[in-house]
Protein backbone atom coordinates (compact mmCIF):
# COMPACT_ATOMS: atom_id res chain seq x y z
CA UNK A 1 0.00 0.00 0.00
CA UNK A 2 3.09 2.60 0.75
CA UNK A 3 4.98 1.47 -2.19
CA UNK A 4 1.03 2.73 -4.36
CA UNK A 5 0.30 5.29 -2.71
CA UNK A 6 4.15 6.62 -3.16
CA UNK A 7 3.76 6.42 -6.89
CA UNK A 8 0.47 8.24 -7.17
CA UNK A 9 1.70 11.19 -5.43
CA UNK A 10 4.33 10.54 -7.56
CA UNK A 11 2.32 10.87 -10.75
CA UNK A 12 0.53 13.62 -9.34
CA UNK A 13 3.73 15.74 -9.04
CA UNK A 14 4.45 14.89 -11.92
CA UNK A 15 1.03 16.18 -13.70
CA UNK A 16 0.82 19.45 -12.05
CA UNK A 17 4.64 20.45 -12.26
CA UNK A 18 3.98 19.54 -16.24
CA UNK A 19 0.89 21.85 -16.21
CA UNK A 20 2.53 24.58 -14.58
CA UNK A 21 5.09 25.02 -17.26
CA UNK A 22 7.86 27.15 -15.85
CA UNK A 23 5.49 28.95 -12.80
CA UNK A 24 5.44 25.22 -11.01
CA UNK A 25 4.40 24.89 -7.93
CA UNK A 26 7.17 22.28 -7.39
CA UNK A 27 9.95 24.45 -9.25
CA UNK A 28 11.35 25.71 -5.42
CA UNK A 29 11.39 22.16 -4.05
CA UNK A 30 13.40 20.69 -7.59
CA UNK A 31 15.81 23.75 -7.24
CA UNK A 32 16.36 22.81 -3.60
CA UNK A 33 16.49 19.37 -4.47
CA UNK A 34 19.64 19.98 -6.77
CA UNK A 35 21.39 22.39 -4.56
CA UNK A 36 21.52 19.34 -1.64
CA UNK A 37 21.58 16.25 -4.04
CA UNK A 38 23.71 17.65 -6.69
CA UNK A 39 27.24 17.04 -5.43
CA UNK A 40 26.05 13.38 -4.00
CA UNK A 41 25.62 12.60 -7.77
CA UNK A 42 28.64 14.29 -8.78
CA UNK A 43 30.47 11.67 -6.15
CA UNK A 44 28.68 9.08 -7.03
CA UNK A 45 29.74 9.63 -11.17
CA UNK A 46 33.22 10.18 -10.62
CA UNK A 47 32.84 6.43 -8.61
CA UNK A 48 31.00 4.86 -10.77
CA UNK A 49 31.63 6.46 -14.48
CA UNK A 50 35.38 4.64 -14.87
CA UNK A 51 33.59 1.23 -14.04
CA UNK A 52 30.85 1.65 -16.64
CA UNK A 53 33.64 2.38 -18.94
CA UNK A 54 35.07 -0.41 -18.94
CA UNK A 55 32.45 -2.60 -18.99
CA UNK A 56 31.15 -0.74 -22.16
CA UNK A 57 34.70 -0.89 -23.56
CA UNK A 58 34.72 -4.84 -22.92
CA UNK A 59 31.73 -4.83 -24.25
CA UNK A 60 32.62 -2.87 -27.54
CA UNK A 61 36.05 -4.58 -28.31
CA UNK A 62 35.02 -7.06 -30.63
CA UNK A 63 33.60 -4.19 -32.99
CA UNK A 64 36.75 -2.14 -32.30
CA UNK A 65 38.89 -4.95 -32.99
CA UNK A 66 37.12 -5.57 -36.51
CA UNK A 67 37.24 -1.68 -37.25
CA UNK A 68 41.15 -1.31 -35.99
CA UNK A 69 41.55 -4.36 -38.86
CA UNK A 70 40.12 -3.00 -41.16
CA UNK A 71 41.52 0.66 -40.99
CA UNK A 72 44.93 -1.41 -41.27
CA UNK A 73 44.23 -3.23 -44.37
CA UNK A 74 42.65 -0.12 -45.97
CA UNK A 75 46.32 1.77 -45.04
CA UNK A 76 48.26 -1.03 -46.35
CA UNK A 77 46.26 -1.11 -49.43
CA UNK A 78 46.75 2.94 -49.61
CA UNK A 79 50.95 2.51 -49.13
CA UNK A 80 51.62 -0.11 -51.68
CA UNK A 81 49.63 2.14 -53.73
CA UNK A 82 51.04 5.28 -52.94
CA UNK A 83 54.63 3.87 -52.72
CA UNK A 84 57.36 5.29 -50.50
CA UNK A 85 57.21 9.05 -49.83
CA UNK A 86 60.87 9.05 -51.77
CA UNK A 87 59.10 7.55 -55.09
CA UNK A 88 56.45 10.10 -54.64
CA UNK A 89 58.28 13.27 -54.55
CA UNK A 90 60.54 11.83 -57.72
CA UNK A 91 57.57 11.35 -59.92
CA UNK A 92 56.61 15.11 -58.36
CA UNK A 93 59.65 16.64 -60.27
CA UNK A 94 59.26 14.55 -63.35
CA UNK A 95 56.01 16.17 -63.35
CA UNK A 96 56.98 19.25 -62.88
CA UNK A 97 59.80 19.25 -64.92
CA UNK A 98 57.47 17.96 -67.96
CA UNK A 99 54.45 20.52 -67.55
CA UNK A 100 57.68 23.14 -67.07
CA UNK A 101 58.60 22.04 -70.69
CA UNK A 102 55.41 21.77 -72.17
CA UNK A 103 54.75 25.27 -70.81
CA UNK A 104 57.84 26.88 -72.42
CA UNK A 105 57.20 25.57 -75.85
CA UNK A 106 53.07 25.88 -75.63
CA UNK A 107 52.52 22.31 -76.40
CA UNK A 108 49.22 20.77 -75.25
CA UNK A 109 49.82 17.33 -73.82
CA UNK A 110 48.67 14.53 -72.25
CA UNK A 111 50.69 12.77 -69.69
CA UNK A 112 50.81 9.00 -69.31
CA UNK A 113 52.79 6.71 -67.47
CA UNK A 114 55.09 3.75 -68.98
CA UNK A 115 53.68 0.20 -68.16
CA UNK A 116 55.86 -1.77 -70.05
CA UNK A 117 59.26 -2.13 -71.95
CA UNK A 118 59.27 -3.72 -75.44
CA UNK A 119 56.41 -4.31 -78.12
CA UNK A 120 55.20 -7.13 -80.06
CA UNK A 121 55.92 -5.45 -83.57
CA UNK A 122 60.08 -6.10 -83.12
CA UNK A 123 61.42 -2.77 -82.46
CA UNK A 124 64.50 -2.85 -80.20
CA UNK A 125 63.87 0.11 -78.25
CA UNK A 126 59.70 0.56 -77.44
CA UNK A 127 57.26 1.34 -74.46
CA UNK A 128 54.38 0.97 -73.83
CA UNK A 129 52.58 3.47 -71.95
CA UNK A 130 48.50 3.79 -70.33
CA UNK A 131 46.57 6.22 -73.11
CA UNK A 132 45.67 5.20 -76.67
CA UNK A 133 42.37 6.07 -79.22
CA UNK A 134 40.31 6.50 -76.19
CA UNK A 135 42.40 9.41 -75.07
CA UNK A 136 42.62 10.88 -78.37
CA UNK A 137 45.93 9.35 -79.09
CA UNK A 138 46.97 8.49 -82.99
CA UNK A 139 49.64 7.78 -84.57
CA UNK A 140 52.89 9.87 -85.19
CA UNK A 141 52.87 12.16 -82.36
CA UNK A 142 55.58 13.29 -80.25
CA UNK A 143 56.70 11.98 -77.24
CA UNK A 144 58.24 14.10 -74.69
CA UNK A 145 58.98 14.33 -70.98
CA UNK A 146 60.88 16.49 -68.19
CA UNK A 147 64.64 16.26 -70.10
CA UNK A 148 63.84 16.12 -74.19
CA UNK A 149 62.56 14.27 -77.10
CA UNK A 150 61.28 10.76 -75.96
CA UNK A 151 59.93 9.47 -79.18
CA UNK A 152 57.09 9.15 -81.58
CA UNK A 153 53.83 7.12 -81.27
CA UNK A 154 53.69 4.33 -83.48
CA UNK A 155 50.91 1.68 -82.77
CA UNK A 156 47.84 3.11 -81.26
CA UNK A 157 45.23 0.40 -79.62
CA UNK A 158 41.99 1.53 -77.50
CA UNK A 159 43.52 2.25 -73.72
CA UNK A 160 47.58 1.55 -74.53
CA UNK A 161 49.95 3.03 -77.39
CA UNK A 162 53.88 1.82 -78.10
CA UNK A 163 55.89 4.09 -78.48
CA UNK A 164 59.27 4.19 -80.71
CA UNK A 165 62.03 5.51 -78.76
CA UNK A 166 64.50 8.20 -80.42
CA UNK A 167 67.98 6.02 -79.80
CA UNK A 168 65.93 3.00 -81.52
CA UNK A 169 68.02 2.62 -85.25
CA UNK A 170 64.88 3.00 -86.94
CA UNK A 171 64.58 6.16 -85.25
CA UNK A 172 65.22 9.21 -87.21
CA UNK A 173 64.50 12.78 -86.76
CA UNK A 174 65.41 16.17 -88.36
CA UNK A 175 67.23 18.26 -86.05
CA UNK A 176 68.62 22.01 -85.85
CA UNK A 177 71.85 23.28 -83.89
CA UNK A 178 71.43 25.77 -81.58
CA UNK A 179 72.08 29.46 -82.00
CA UNK A 180 73.83 28.55 -85.19
CA UNK A 181 70.77 26.33 -87.55
CA UNK A 182 72.54 24.12 -88.73
CA UNK A 183 70.37 21.08 -90.25
CA UNK A 184 70.42 17.24 -89.66
CA UNK A 185 69.08 13.94 -89.34
CA UNK A 186 69.49 12.15 -86.13
CA UNK A 187 69.90 7.90 -85.93
CA UNK A 188 69.36 6.76 -83.16
CA UNK A 189 72.60 3.93 -81.81
CA UNK A 190 70.67 1.98 -79.38
CA UNK A 191 72.79 2.30 -76.01
CA UNK A 192 75.62 4.57 -77.81
CA UNK A 193 75.45 8.78 -78.61
CA UNK A 194 72.47 9.56 -81.71
CA UNK A 195 74.74 10.29 -84.83
CA UNK A 196 73.71 13.02 -86.80
CA UNK A 197 74.83 13.82 -90.41
CA UNK A 198 75.00 17.36 -91.17
CA UNK A 199 73.86 18.62 -94.09
CA UNK A 200 77.02 21.50 -94.08
CA UNK A 201 80.04 19.22 -94.36
CA UNK A 202 82.12 22.61 -93.40
CA UNK A 203 79.62 23.67 -90.52
CA UNK A 204 81.49 24.68 -87.39
CA UNK A 205 80.21 22.34 -84.32
CA UNK A 206 82.15 22.01 -81.36
CA UNK A 207 81.76 19.76 -77.87
CA UNK A 208 79.23 21.08 -75.95
CA UNK A 209 76.57 22.61 -78.97
CA UNK A 210 72.62 21.78 -78.55
CA UNK A 211 70.34 20.97 -80.61
CA UNK A 212 66.35 20.71 -81.01
CA UNK A 213 63.52 19.08 -83.36
CA UNK A 214 63.13 20.78 -86.87
CA UNK A 215 59.85 19.68 -86.73
CA UNK A 216 57.71 17.77 -89.54
CA UNK A 217 55.24 18.92 -92.13
CA UNK A 218 51.94 19.61 -90.24
CA UNK A 219 53.68 18.73 -86.89
CA UNK A 220 53.50 14.89 -88.20
CA UNK A 221 55.58 13.21 -86.44
CA UNK A 222 57.57 15.95 -84.58
CA UNK A 223 56.59 19.54 -83.22
CA UNK A 224 59.45 21.67 -83.85
CA UNK A 225 61.50 22.87 -80.60
CA UNK A 226 61.80 19.96 -78.35
CA UNK A 227 65.67 19.36 -76.80
CA UNK A 228 67.11 16.47 -78.31
CA UNK A 229 70.23 16.28 -76.64
CA UNK A 230 74.29 17.61 -76.72
CA UNK A 231 77.24 16.98 -79.00
CA UNK A 232 79.69 14.63 -77.39
CA UNK A 233 82.09 14.30 -80.39
CA UNK A 234 82.71 15.84 -83.92
CA UNK A 235 84.25 13.98 -86.80
CA UNK A 236 87.07 16.06 -88.44
CA UNK A 237 85.77 17.33 -91.88
CA UNK A 238 86.83 15.45 -94.91
CA UNK A 239 85.47 17.67 -97.73
CA UNK A 240 82.67 15.80 -98.16
CA UNK A 241 79.32 17.18 -98.32
CA UNK A 242 77.96 16.03 -95.21
CA UNK A 243 79.62 16.10 -91.87
CA UNK A 244 78.65 13.43 -88.64
CA UNK A 245 78.47 14.44 -84.89
CA UNK A 246 78.11 12.37 -82.11
CA UNK A 247 74.70 13.84 -79.77
CA UNK A 248 74.41 12.75 -75.81
CA UNK A 249 70.29 12.65 -75.79
CA UNK A 250 69.32 14.51 -72.83
CA UNK A 251 66.46 11.91 -72.06
CA UNK A 252 67.65 8.62 -70.06
CA UNK A 253 65.34 5.80 -72.00
CA UNK A 254 66.53 3.57 -69.86
CA UNK A 255 64.88 4.71 -66.81
CA UNK A 256 61.50 6.48 -68.34
CA UNK A 257 58.33 7.02 -66.13
CA UNK A 258 56.09 9.63 -66.83
CA UNK A 259 55.98 11.14 -70.26
CA UNK A 260 53.47 13.61 -72.16
CA UNK A 261 52.19 13.08 -75.70
CA UNK A 262 51.99 16.30 -77.64
CA UNK A 263 48.34 16.21 -79.05
CA UNK A 264 48.63 20.13 -79.89
CA UNK A 265 51.86 21.29 -81.36
CA UNK A 266 52.19 25.45 -80.51
CA UNK A 267 51.24 28.30 -82.65
CA UNK A 268 54.53 29.03 -84.11
CA UNK A 269 58.29 27.47 -83.77
CA UNK A 270 59.43 27.71 -79.87
CA UNK A 271 62.72 28.11 -81.26
CA UNK A 272 65.21 27.54 -78.59
CA UNK A 273 63.44 28.77 -75.74
CA UNK A 274 62.13 25.16 -74.53
CA UNK A 275 66.34 24.25 -74.47
CA UNK A 276 67.51 24.37 -70.35
CA UNK A 277 69.61 26.69 -69.21
CA UNK A 278 73.32 26.35 -69.75
CA UNK A 279 75.50 25.26 -66.85
CA UNK A 280 78.19 27.44 -66.15
CA UNK A 281 81.78 25.51 -65.29
CA UNK A 282 82.99 26.04 -61.98
CA UNK A 283 86.04 28.37 -61.84
CA UNK A 284 88.87 26.91 -60.69
CA UNK A 285 90.97 28.68 -57.75
CA UNK A 286 94.81 29.34 -58.27
CA UNK A 287 97.48 29.71 -56.12
CA UNK A 288 100.34 32.10 -56.48
CA UNK A 289 103.19 31.34 -54.38
CA UNK A 290 106.33 34.03 -54.47
CA UNK A 291 109.46 32.99 -52.70
CA UNK A 292 111.67 35.73 -51.37
CA UNK A 293 115.89 35.87 -51.19
CA UNK A 294 117.16 35.02 -47.96
CA UNK A 295 119.46 37.48 -45.94
CA UNK A 296 121.70 35.11 -45.32
CA UNK A 297 122.61 33.92 -49.02
CA UNK A 298 125.38 36.98 -49.54
CA UNK A 299 126.80 35.70 -46.25
CA UNK A 300 127.03 31.75 -47.22
CA UNK A 301 128.41 32.78 -50.57
CA UNK A 302 131.42 34.84 -48.78
CA UNK A 303 131.46 31.87 -45.84
CA UNK A 304 132.31 29.36 -48.89
CA UNK A 305 134.62 31.48 -50.32
CA UNK A 306 136.91 31.86 -47.10
CA UNK A 307 137.14 28.47 -46.68
CA UNK A 308 140.27 28.97 -49.14
CA UNK A 309 139.06 26.35 -51.55
CA UNK A 310 137.37 28.14 -54.38
CA UNK A 311 135.60 27.09 -57.23
CA UNK A 312 137.57 27.81 -60.22
CA UNK A 313 134.48 28.21 -62.14
CA UNK A 314 133.22 30.48 -59.79
CA UNK A 315 133.11 34.23 -60.69
CA UNK A 316 134.74 36.43 -58.40
CA UNK A 317 132.45 38.03 -55.96
CA UNK A 318 131.89 41.95 -56.60
CA UNK A 319 130.85 42.41 -52.75
CA UNK A 320 134.36 41.64 -51.99
CA UNK A 321 136.02 44.13 -49.85
CA UNK A 322 139.55 43.92 -50.24
CA UNK A 323 141.91 45.47 -47.30
CA UNK A 324 143.53 48.58 -48.77
CA UNK A 325 146.37 47.91 -45.81
CA UNK A 326 147.38 44.23 -47.45
CA UNK A 327 150.58 43.32 -48.36
CA UNK A 328 150.73 40.66 -50.93
CA UNK A 329 153.62 38.39 -50.95
CA UNK A 330 155.69 38.66 -53.68
CA UNK A 331 157.10 35.54 -52.83
CA UNK A 332 153.81 33.68 -52.75
CA UNK A 333 153.46 32.03 -56.03
CA UNK A 334 157.07 30.94 -56.20
CA UNK A 335 156.93 28.99 -52.96
CA UNK A 336 153.54 27.37 -53.88
CA UNK A 337 155.84 26.41 -57.44
CA UNK A 338 158.59 24.84 -55.13
CA UNK A 339 156.21 23.02 -52.82
CA UNK A 340 154.74 21.88 -56.02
Amino acid sequence: MLLVLLIAIAFALITVDIRGGQDSPVEGARHAAATVFGPVENGVASAVNPVGNAIGAVRDSGARHNRIAVLQKENTELKQRLGSDDRNRSRVRELDKMLAKAGAGQYGIKGAEVIAIGAAQGFSWTVTIDIGANDGITRDMTVLNGDGLVGRVTTVGPSTATVLLANDPDFTVGTRMESSDELGFATGQGDRPLSVQLLNGKAKIKKGDRLVTFGSSKDRPFVPGVPVGEVVQVDPSGGDLTRTVYVRPFVGFTKLDLVGVVVEAPRQDPRDTVLPPKSRPTPTPTVTVTVAPSPNANTEVNGEADTGNPDPNARPNANANPDPNANPDPNANGQADDQE
